[in-house]
Formats: C-alpha cells, sequence, structure tokens
C-alpha cells in the first residue's frame, strides 16, 4: 500500500461562479464588440506578426503568433467560462492537448488511465509517452482499483467519461479524492458530453481536455483540442510548453470553433433528444444484444449519469453489440441512409462506424475485448436531424443487417444452393 503523500493536493481557487447560464455565456464570453468599428463578431487577425514600438515594446498584447493571437485568446477565454475554469489553452487536435499534458510529466512518471480510452490516446500512452519514461497503467474499473495501481511515482490520473467507445462512466469526485490524497492530479477527458452536460472540475478533477473537433466545434470542418484548469501552476507550466512545442490551432480554426461553440447548448439538447430515441429504439430491437447510454435507466452507471450531467442527460453518443458479429456490424453501417459511415463524431450529422476496425483498429484484440470494445459493437453519433428519422433509419438498417442475410441463405438452401451443412 502506498504511503499517502505528505504534502496532498490542494484544490486550487475555482473561477468565480458565472453570473449568467450557459447560453448566455457561449454566445458571449470571449466576444467583445470591436471598440473601433463596433462589430459585434471578432475579426479574424491573420497576421503572423505584430508591430513594435521599439525593441522590446510591441504595440498591443501581442508579438508573434504562435505565443498568442487574439482569436485564439477570446477562443480560450470562452472554453474557460464554459468549464468553470480560470484559465483554458487550445492545441492544434485533442492528441496534441493529451500530448502537451505528459510532456509536462518528468521523466520516470507513472499514469493510471482507464482501459476503454480513444485509440489515439492507448496509441500515444503505449508507443510515445514511454520513449520519454512515463508509463501507463491501464484498469477496466478505476474507482475500484485505483488506491491498489497508485505508486510513489504516480503523478496522472486519466480518466474519460463516458468511455470511448462503450460509454462506461467513472463518479469523478470518488476517484479525484483518493488521488489528490497521494498529491496526484486527475484529467478527465469531456469530449464525449461537452461543458453544456458535464462540468469535470465541478467534481474535483484538475484538468478537463477535450476535442474541440468534436461536439464543441460542431461542424465537422475544424481540428483543435482544448484543455481547462484552474491551477496557475498548470497553467504555468502547459502554456510554456503550448509555445515551447508549438502544437497550436490557426486563428482561422479558433474563429470557426468559437463560432461552433455559440450554439452548443442547442446541439448537445438536440444529440441528447435524438441519442435517447435511437437508443430506445435499439433496446427494443431483437437484433440486439446490448445498449450503452448513459441516459437510460438501464445503464450499469446510470447513477453517476443523474450525479455528474446536467439534467440527466445522456449526450449525443452511444454504442451497442449487433446479432451476428462483426459482419452484421459493418452491414449495418452501410445499410443507414441518413447516419453516415465515418470516423469522428460530435458533429451536426449523424455518423456511424465499427470501433474495432475503425478508431480502435489500433489497439491489439485482447485489450480491447478486455476494455468491451468487441467486434460486433457500433458506435453511434447522433446529430441535430428530426429524431423520428434517425430512430427509422437505424430500424431499417438492422432489418437489412440481421434479418436480410438469414431471408438470403434460407431461399439458397430452398433452391438447392446451400452448402449441404446442417
Amino acid at each position: 500500500m502506498t504511503k499517502i503523500a505528505d504534502h496532498p493536493i490542494e484544490t486550487p481557487p475555482r473561477a468565480p461562479s458565472p453570473v449568467h447560464r450557459f447560453g448566455t455565456l457561449a454566445v458571449h464570453a470571449g466576444s467583445p464588440h470591436d471598440p473601433v468599428t463596433g462589430a459585434v463578431i471578432e475579426s479574424i487577425s491573420l497576421s503572423t506578426t505584430f508591430a513594435q514600438t521599439s525593441v522590446g515594446k510591441p504595440v498591443g498584447l501581442y508579438e508573434y503568433s504562435r505565443s498568442s493571437n487574439p482569436n485564439r485568446d477570446n477562443f480560450e477565454r470562452a472554453i474557460a467560462a464554459l468549464e468553470h475554469a480560470r484559465y483554458a489553452l487550445a492545441f492544434s487536435s485533442g492528441s496534441a492537448t493529451t500530448a502537451n499534458i505528459l510532456q509536462s510529466l518528468a521523466a520516470g512518471s507513472h499514469v493510471v488511465s482507464i482501459s476503454d480510452v480513444y485509440g489515439g490516446t492507448h496509441r500515444y500512452f503505449t508507443k510515445v509517452a514511454a520513449t520519454h519514461d512515463v508509463l501507463v497503467s491501464f484498469t477496466p474499473s478505476i474507482e475500484i482499483d485505483i488506491a491498489e495501481l497508485i505508486r510513489p511515482e504516480t503523478k496522472l490520473i486519466w480518466i474519460e467519461s463516458p468511455s470511448n467507445p462503450t460509454l462506461s462512466l467513472v463518479d469523478i469526485r470518488k476517484v479525484a479524492t483518493i488521488a489528490h490524497q497521494h498529491g496526484i492530479k486527475v484529467v478527465v477527458d469531456n469530449t464525449f458530453l461537452s461543458p453544456y452536460v458535464q462540468n469535470p472540475l465541478d467534481h474535483g478533477a484538475d484538468i478537463v481536455v477535450h476535442s474541440v473537433t468534436k461536439y464543441i466545434n460542431g461542424h465537422s470542418d475544424v481540428v483543435m483540442g482544448a484543455a481547462a484548469f484552474n491551477s496557475p501552476e498548470i497553467f504555468d507550466r502547459l502554456s510554456f510548453l503550448q509555445n515551447a512545442i508549438g502544437a497550436i490551432p490557426s486563428a482561422f480554426d479558433c474563429w470557426l470553433a468559437h463560432r461552433g461553440l455559440k450554439t452548443l447548448h442547442l446541439r448537445a439538447r438536440e444529440a441528447t433528444k435524438n441519442a435517447t430515441g435511437v437508443a430506445k429504439a435499439l433496446e427494443a430491437s431483437a437484433h440486439v444484444v446490448a445498449v450503452s447510454y448513459p441516459g437510460l435507466p438501464s445503464h450499469p452507471h446510470y447513477a453517476v449519469t443523474l450525479k455528474q450531467h446536467r439534467d440527466g442527460m445522456g449526450g449525443g453518443m452511444l454504442s451497442f453489440r449487433i446479432r451476428g458479429g462483426h459482419e452484421a456490424a459493418e452491414r449495418f453501417c452501410q445499410a443507414t441512409k441518413i447516419f453516415t459511415l465515418a470516423e469522428s463524431l460530435g458533429g451536426v450529422e449523424s455518423l456511424v462506424e465499427v470501433p474495432s476496425a475503425m478508431t480502435h483498429g489500433g489497439i491489439p484484440r485482447e485489450q480491447r475485448e478486455a476494455a468491451g470494445v468487441f467486434d460486433d459493437l457500433v458506435r453511434v453519433s447522433c446529430g441535430i436531424e428530426d429524431e423520428a428519422d434517425l430512430v427509422a433509419d437505424v430500424v431499417q438498417a438492422l432489418e437489412k443487417a440481421v434479418v436480410g442475410p438469414k431471408i438470403a441463405n434460407g431461399l439458397a438452401s430452398a433452391n438447392g444452393n446451400g452448402n449441404g451443412h446442417a
């Protein structure tokens, strides 16, 4: 049993409680009117460098866009406001966000992560982090195992809640309480829910990360990441690495993502409504083995949904196991008419994919299945189309994927074209 650290983590001062509610903040945070023209929407500042009145004295706040840029600053302020954070930093991708956080750890550090993480995160943890002597241990049940997995060199706990792609939930406060007793920081990947549905810092997390590419931008036209936190020390370290490594988003991408952010609450509500309808249809189907959606009372961690999510919302993501194995999963994804077979998630359009062969294909099968990522698993991202149309599309695709081949095989056998085996 690891001895509790002499200096456990002290929670840094939180950002002041926002005066306005989420929708108002989404529209107005980080969106000042232009003092010269009165423009209510900020301009895109494409300049890479900024004039100086004398050596070392820039005209305004900016010197060089890798270090800071007006569009990036405004977007970061908006993210901080929506995640109830004092600080936020934007990066060139969600993976770059992960990399910067792991790079902030000293050589020889140890990280504990849930097993069921995004494939790119798993790839970085297993193939890149070790090259700078940071080791990662995985567990499928972090709330139960955390105390046993902590070592003297453990510096970070990594959580996805909901996890990708099985939609498992973690009680953030429960894990953070134990981690902080040992002086260990907790990171929560909040990509699947967005700041509208969940604010991990309110539940004890030290850093919340996002693939902005997904729900925050919401229109499948920007690749970006972000991290938000309250600690000045974390800000100093990560902002230094943001500049030193240079994994920054462009001004145009920041402008686009900020525009997308302004409608996040509307999109998240509609996506949740649609996912709830689709999940209920799947749960009622005889062609489905199991459905994982945090908004359903049947979800094993539904109590966590009620505790951590806004109004018990399940979000727009779900996954299910289809009868007929991997072949049926592929047929389902190819039979949908509204849902597009594609990777990524969180856009206005609905998507489906087979994680074992796509987003998580790089993870060895034994490790995938230990985390619940079976070959018959289908991941669904519900967009903002009409709920009835999405439900109808799922139902017809299930019939084609599961019933269609049986009918075809039966006709083939009746016509004497069977393979002769009972």
